[in-house]
């Protein structure tokens, strides 16, 4: 089985790497991405999308697991917004994908760093459901992603992974290729017109910001009423929820000494404290 296609580390392993694929426009996913704390270029990726590509300090220089990491990240970003994350990594021995929306729990795919499929097909259907691909045409394709083939490799896996949700409006820029390192990638977003650098800015600026950008897009549409200021019930249940579920999860994260996890119990209690807080100061009818 091929492995060439994975670029190598210094000392002639492949190096770790990731991309963080999310369903909105960079506008929207900037002030989300600015809680997550960490270093990284974002620009557009085709239609709708946008793509993060990370400088990698967790795995690069802490060792921590990059599946687990940007594992972390998606259900962050995801967390609490309209639009799903879809987290692409690869290490030294495997590469995969974590797709991350909402409060659902996130779905995922590995295969060995030589191809041979790790996952569960199940999965495959789940992530298809959760982008609206299609069930049948899209499926078939995805299908033969869970099947053995000599001749693809992880990288080759991801990339056609990409293939398919090109007919979802995913058009990564040439060069953003899954298996580069970290330099080089960084390279080409920052290359791009559009592209931006994230460095991370105060939690309470962040949220208030990532806020302001999701008003827009779901004050109108069916999540409405789970909004903090909706006055409805939901609301409430949603915020006293989000409080009680953010702590463990920021302490399960400091205990593994995970970013990605620490940030999203941090959002959790952000959102979950802002709608409790907007429940107290409102006037009532």
């Amino acid at each position: 089985m091929s492995t060439d296609g994975f670029r190598t580390g210094s000392r002639g392993a492949p190096a770790p790497g990731a991309l963080l694929l999310c369903r909105a426009d960079p506008d929207t996913v900037a002030p989300a991405a600015d809680l997550l704390r960490e270093r990284m270029m974002l620009t557009g990726a085709g239609g709708d999308w946008s793509v993060l590509v990370p400088e990698g300090t967790p795995w690069l220089d802490a060792g921590e697991p990059v599946d687990r990491v940007v594992t972390g990240w998606a259900v962050a970003l995801a967390v609490g917004s309209s639009w799903p994350v879809l987290a692409l990594w690869w290490d030294a021995d495997r590469a995969g994908y974590t797709l991350a929306s909402g409060f659902r729990r996130p779905v995922g795919y590995v295969w060995l760093a030589g191809g041979t499929p790790a996952g569960e097909q199940e999965a495959m259907r789940t992530f298809a459901a959760r982008l609206g691909l299609d069930p049948v045409l899209d499926m078939q394709s995805l299908d033969r992603l869970t099947e053995t083939d000599p001749a693809a490799d992880g990288r080759a896996r991801l990339r056609a992974l990409l293939a398919v949700l090109t007919r979802a409006g995913v058009s990564l820029p040439v060069g953003l290729t899954p298996g580069e390192p970290a330099d080089r990638l960084h390279e080409v977003a920052r290359a791009q017109a559009d592209a931006r650098r994230v460095e991370g800015v105060g939690a309470v600026a962040g949220w208030r910001e990532a806020v302001r950008a999701e008003i827009d897009t779901v004050e109108r549409g069916r999540f409405a009423s789970w909004l903090p200021w909706s006055g409805d019930p939901q609301a409430r249940a949603l915020a006293l929820a989000q409080v009680v579920v953010g702590l463990p999860v920021m302490v399960w994260g400091v205990r593994r000494r995970s970013g990605g996890w620490v940030a999203t119990g941090a959002l959790l209690l952000a959102h979950g404290a802002l709608g409790l807080a907007y429940e107290l100061v409102r006037p009532r009818d």
